[in-house]
């Protein structure tokens, strides 16, 4: 059966451990492939195909579909992601996956406080309270910190530096 790389995240680790796998394989053999690659599953940890809002079933005997070359597998604690993100005046707050990505929680932003596509391009997400402006394709819980499943962000725009001509 061909095999495939999968790219396995674990909340509170910033690595990434690169597993190789069959191409077909059920939920429990995810399970079971991870482990054996040296990650450790807790009972309250799960495991999310890239940006999927359902994570996949320990037991569960059903194909894993969604696997291809590259793959992105988190196993994270938490099953949701509490967001809150500012801009302005205004906050406003959503709840998801935590194998979501920084990029999709800032589409979404923008969607909701109805900015126009100019200022999409000029606005970035940054961490509340810090400096820190994660990269768009870093997934949420990477960013939760502690024992909250919670992140913040504030919508800022982004400095360019003008050069001289």
């Amino acid at each position: 059966m061909p095999k495939i790389s999968l790219f396995v995240q674990v909340q509170g680790d910033k690595g990434v451990v690169e597993v190789g796998v069959d191409e077909k394989l059920t939920e429990s053999e995810l399970y079971k492939a991870v482990s054996n690659a040296g990650i450790t599953i807790g009972l309250d940890q799960f495991i999310f195909i890239d940006e999927a809002e359902e994570q996949i079933s320990r037991e569960g005997k059903h194909p894993v579909s969604a696997l291809k070359q590259g793959t992105r597998v988190h196993v994270a604690r938490c099953r949701r992601v509490k967001t809150a993100v500012n801009y302005l005046e205004e906050t406003i707050q959503g709840d998801f996956a935590p194998g979501t990505r920084v990029r999709t929680v800032k589409k979404w932003a923008m969607h909701e406080f109805k900015l126009d596509k100019k200022d999409v391009a000029e606005h970035v997400l940054q961490l509340c309270n810090s400096k820190e402006r994660p990269a768009s394709d870093t997934p949420l819980h990477a960013l939760v910190k502690g024992a909250d499943c919670s992140v913040c962000f504030d919508l800022v725009p982004e400095i360019r530096v003008e050069g001289n001509k």
